[in-house]
């Protein structure tokens, strides 16, 4: 599937969803891509990209940003603690603030840098152990510290277990944004996002479908 496809599924779900066209961000997910298919989407107008990792990312988007400086690169995987300066040095958003440690340092490199990139609290919804994320019971509390500390939370993440339906997830994100005055829903993949769509999603996270099947082993 091509770029364009899936920009036009976009708009198409958008609409049956009574949404403007574009109310919904697609983040082009280029970890473990080759840099000529990232180039290549690149150079067709796209400029919103995810990476999972901030090594993998350091690599290679300083030199893509020469060349489109318009680019905006976005964390969608967990941060460890130790890169958060490099993150919120390279990355234009962050969607995996989890805890409150990672929090504080960010909070504490925010006041040394005098800027902060854009967060999203990632929802751990399905409560897997193996997962990431704030318990979806916890989360209003911890919503609470992160602004007591005067971060810029701009919405929620979630990954919803593969084996469930994700529309359930996607739902019970909206509920915890909405009561907190969040506008941020960061949800959805290649197979789910006219779900998150309907259900308003703000970014949509999809790979595969727009580069092809990743190349792990490069």
């Amino acid at each position: 599937m091509s770029l364009q496809e899936i920009q036009e599924k976009f708009a198409r779900a958008e609409k049956d969803a009574g949404r403007s066209v574009g109310s919904a961000q697609l983040i082009a997910v280029s970890k473990v891509q080759p840099n000529e298919r990232v180039h290549a989407v690149l150079a067709q107008g796209h400029r919103l990209f995810g990476e999972n990792r901030v090594q993998e990312a350091a690599g290679k988007w300083p030199t893509f940003k020469e060349e489109f400086p318009d680019a905006s690169v976005h964390l969608i995987g967990p941060l460890q603690t130790n890169k958060a300066r490099q993150a919120m040095e390279l990355f234009d958003a962050i969607h995996t603030l989890d805890r409150s440690k990672l929090a504080k340092t960010i909070a504490r490199l925010a006041q040394e840098l005098g800027y902060c990139p854009e967060l999203f609290v990632q929802v751990n919804t399905g409560e897997e152990e193996q997962k990431a994320g704030v318990a979806p019971q916890d989360a209003d509390a911890f919503i609470a510290d992160c602004r007591a500390l005067d971060l810029p939370i701009q919405g929620l993440m979630c990954i919803p277990p593969a084996d469930e339906e994700a529309s359930l997830h996607f739902a019970l994100l909206g509920k915890i944004a909405e009561r907190n005055g969040l506008t941020g829903l960061s949800m959805g993949m290649s197979g789910d996002f006219e779900r998150a769509i309907a259900l308003g999603a703000t970014h949509v996270r999809v790979g595969s479908a727009i580069f092809g099947q990743r190349a792990y082993e490069l």
